[in-house]
Order: structure tokens, then sequence, then C-alpha cells
């Protein structure tokens, strides 16, 4: 494939639990994300809308799309990084998460960029 370092988006999430927004007794448990996005491709591309999985331990499956990120759709020019924070509740001590961020290159090329599956682990659960 010709274009295949062309149109490359990295992605590197790191999650954390929030304890004091948690409330275990009520089976609410909240993780904070942050995510690097990091345009290691030729061309500039745009992150205009995206997709995320989340499955809790019980296996129950949240789909959530939208526009943008945080309200934003930046603008990454190779080499360029953009990072941000969100969160996310599940029912469960334990969940992953994943998904695709939708992109357009400045050629119009459409492509997506992977969300590597992350955990989301409660302190102490997992060993």
């Amino acid at each position: 494939m010709p274009n295949a370092n062309k149109y490359r988006i990295e992605v590197q999430p790191v999650a954390q639990f929030i304890p004091d927004q948690s409330d275990p007794e009520e089976n609410r448990y909240l993780f904070a994300y942050t995510i690097t996005i990091k345009n290691v491709g030729e061309v500039p591309a745009q992150l205009v809308s995206r997709h995320w999985i989340i499955t809790d331990a019980h296996n129950e499956v949240q789909e959530v799309r939208g526009l943008g990120v945080i309200g934003k759709q930046p603008l990454l020019k190779p080499g360029e990084s953009f990072q941000y924070s969100s969160g996310s509740a599940l029912s469960t001590p334990v969940g992953t998460m994943k998904g695709t961020y939708q992109m357009v290159a400045e050629d119009g090329t459409h492509f997506d960029a992977e969300i590597p599956e992350f955990t989301l682990a409660m302190p102490r659960v997992l060993h």
C-alpha cells in the first residue's frame, strides 16, 4: 500500500480511577482518561468525529458517537500532537474502552485512527 505512511495517527490513552466521584454502593465508578493524538503521517489531518466502544465487566456495551473531542476538531500537521482529558462512568469496577477517530486529511482523504483498547479499573481490583 503506497500511502501506508501518508495517513497515520498515533493514539495513546492513559486512564485513572476517580474515587471521590465514585460510589461503589450505588454501582457507580468514575474514570478519567487522557488521550494524546499525534500525527505521525505525511499530511495534515483533522479529527472530525469519534466512536467509542465502552464495555463493563458484565459485557454491557455502550457505543458513543459524536463530533470532535471536548468540543474541538483539532487539525494536526505532521509531527503535531493534541492532548485532552475526559471521563467515563461504569456500573462495574472494571471495564475497557476502545474506538476510532474519524479523520479527514488536507487532501480530502477520509480515514480512521484506531484508539487502542485500554482498561478502566479501580485500584486493587485487578491482580
